[in-house]
């Protein structure tokens, strides 16, 4: 139950929410304790949580520029590809971390598991010419894009 109005929508959508909407149970997206598997510590037909990696598009006048948020996630664990098309995707995986027998896991906060996001790229997009980078968590791909030719103008003399 929510003692905050929901000002984002729907807390299960896929939009990346900057804030909680339920000051109760802030990681809800996560399962409880009581839905886990004990040996896995995973839920009955988990969907990854991770699955909606946050992505901001921007268009500049040079570029298309894409920055996923990935904590955690070395550029290995990432993948960048252009199907044909012109669609681009990113997608990786987050590993779970090794269990010792006698851990005693108290909350299971962080998620794992596999993402993918796709994205259709405009007309004009150089996809040849792509550059993908990471930093501190932060994958930054930069789409560059075609000189928007200006039709040329050619003055005619009028005779008369």
């Amino acid at each position: 139950m929510s003692l905050i109005p929901t000002l984002f929508g729907d807390r299960r959508s896929k939009i990346c929410h900057p804030f909680p909407t339920d000051i109760w149970a802030p990681f809800n997206v996560f399962p409880s304790s009581s839905t886990l598997n004990k040996a896995h510590g995973t839920a009955a037909g988990e969907v990854s949580a991770f699955a909606g990696a946050c992505v901001d598009w921007k268009e500049t006048p040079e570029a298309h520029v894409f920055k996923a948020d990935l904590p955690g996630l070395n550029k290995e664990e990432v993948k960048v590809e252009v199907e044909e098309g012109g669609v681009l995707q990113i997608s990786g995986e987050r590993s779970r971390e090794q269990e010792e027998k006698n851990d005693k896991w108290h909350r299971v906060e962080r998620s794992s598991g596999k993402f993918l996001r796709r994205f259709r790229l405009p007309e004009g997009a150089k996809v040849e010419e792509i550059k993908a980078a990471m930093e501190n968590g932060v994958l930054t791909v930069t789409v560059p894009k075609q000189e928007v030719k200006k039709p040329e103008v050619k003055a005619i003399d009028i005779s008369g």
